[in-house]
């Protein structure tokens, strides 16, 4: 057939929905004797299928793959054969009842089970092993890295055409002439328009040394563009013996899948929508607490309460940030340039107070509301503070490539007071590069019990590292 169908058929990514449509085909196929048999309803065989699909899932086995063998997959259909069969019973309790002459249908459905668990996957893995060695699924692959481990790689793949990965050409780091066994492409510079222009979607980091500073840069991109991204690990032997999670073994090279980049749309939304519902919630049941602080500020420092700051958030863009004011500065250079008030004579009791509770920044809130900010993600600094600090600290820049946020996982690790800018930073940037929706639940409810444990410029209990003579650290504003 014509190459231009290459890929639309099952391929890496629709594993997943094809494999759980076929393990549901079977479970019900095993079910329908015994619904005939016994007369159970649909809640006993649902529990059945919930239960098989629940094991394969976290047997791993939906999991889009290269390397597809029943015979390995074996022992883990056979659990959900088992545990399938357990959860009939356990919603129909009427089977298998001693002495109830109906009892042998729990091993037949069990029987049946299994077998029909292994025939689906055989005939799922023989197809699609027939379409990718017809080039009718799968996807072209570059590989980074030539000699040895890229080299090897490569050869593996054009011979197996059944794993799904069809190598279409090598990056090589100082690309020379040497004998490869698909077309060098040039450097590493040359990658992400070798991609664009091939169509090529995926891309395999095989550097059987640590990569440099660039390299890694790339690799961040491809997996921010949402690229499908494989990368050789070193002691890939070692791994590969191991049978870690998440890694795949193509003869003697193991191959882990980096993690999808999780800012997509949807999730995106998800996010929004958090924020929308828990600021909503949080300036209702706040309001009365925010007033009385904004009243106690009020006496103590006089008119305007509500202190304004120009923040940077998402893609380096200024915003204005509310705070409760805590002391009236003298002017707008020394609020937009001085780096802490925190020990300054000027700041009274219920400034004090409002600082080490964190009450102040209760008017963010709105910020969260109006989009500036989200609940969750790095902290929002001062325009002066991001030049200083992104000339200093590799990637300080690259905080702002999601949503600024209210708290974040550098707060929840007592990276406030008086700790690094790298640490914070690097912390910041993990974050980005890890974030899930779920994420962002675990940081929420681990801010209060921090808030409470952690009086403000207290030393950060959780260090990354110690700070290098020199190196900015900074106080929480």
């Amino acid at each position: 057939m014509s190459e231009r169908w290459a890929g639309r058929l099952p391929s890496l990514r629709t594993q997943r929905p094809l494999l759980v449509l076929l393990d549901l085909l079977a479970v019900v196929a095993a079910a329908a004797p015994v619904v005939g048999t016994v007369r159970i309803g649909a809640v006993p065989v649902g529990a059945a299928a919930a239960a098989v699909l629940l094991t394969c899932s976290s047997a791993d086995l939906y999991r889009p793959r290269l390397v597809l063998s029943v015979l390995e997959d074996l022992p883990r259909l056979l659990l959900a054969a088992v545990l399938g069969t357990l959860a009939l019973v356990a919603a129909a309790p009427r089977i298998g009842v001693t002495g109830d002459p109906t009892w042998p249908v729990v091993p037949a459905f069990a029987a049946g089970l299994a077998l029909l668990l292994l025939v689906v996957r055989t005939a799922a893995y023989t197809t699609i092993h027939a379409l990718r060695r017809r080039g009718l699924a799968g996807h072209p692959v570059i590989i980074v890295g030539g000699e040895p481990v890229g080299s090897a790689l490569a050869a593996t793949l054009l011979d197996q055409p059944q794993l799904g990965l069809r190598p279409v050409g090598i990056v090589e780091r100082g690309a020379s002439a040497r004998r490869l066994p698909v077309p060098l492409l040039g450097g590493i510079d040359r990658l992400e328009q070798a991609m664009t222009d091939l169509g090529v979607h995926d891309v395999v980091f095989a550097f059987p040394a640590p990569p440099d500073a660039e390299t890694v840069a790339v690799v961040r991109r491809c997996v921010e563009q949402d690229r499908q991204v494989f990368v050789v690990p070193r002691f890939h032997e070692l791994m590969g013996a191991t049978g870690t999670r998440g890694t795949e073994v193509v003869q003697g090279v193991t191959l882990m899948r980096l993690r999808r980049w999780g800012h997509r749309p949807l999730a995106r939304w998800g996010k929004r929508a958090l924020d929308v519902a828990l600021a909503s919630v949080g300036l209702v049941l706040t309001a009365p607490l925010i007033a009385a602080c904004a009243l106690a500020s009020r006496i103590e420092t006089g008119p305007g309460v509500v202190f304004r700051q120009t923040r940077v958030g998402t893609g380096g863009q200024p915003f204005t940030l509310y705070k409760l004011r805590s002391l009236k500065p003298d002017d707008e250079a020394e609020s937009a340039t001085r780096w802490s008030i925190d020990g300054d004579e000027r700041v009274g009791p219920v400034g004090r107070f409002l600082r080490r509770t964190s009450l102040d920044e209760l008017p963010q809130l709105v910020n969260v509301l109006k989009g500036d900010m989200s609940l969750v993600g790095p902290r929002p600094e001062r325009p002066h503070f991001v030049d200083v600090f992104s000339r200093s600290e590799s990637r300080y820049a690259d905080r702002h490539r999601v949503p600024t946020g209210l708290t974040g996982l550098a707060q929840v690790h007592r990276l406030r007071g008086d700790t690094s800018i790298a640490e914070r930073t690097r912390v910041d940037n993990f974050y980005i590069e890890n974030w899930s929706l779920w994420s962002d639940v675990k940081i929420l409810c681990r801010t209060l019990p921090v808030l409470v444990r952690a009086p403000r410029g207290e030393v950060g209990a959780v260090r990354l590292g110690p700070a290098a003579p020199g190196e900015p650290r900074g106080r929480r504003r």
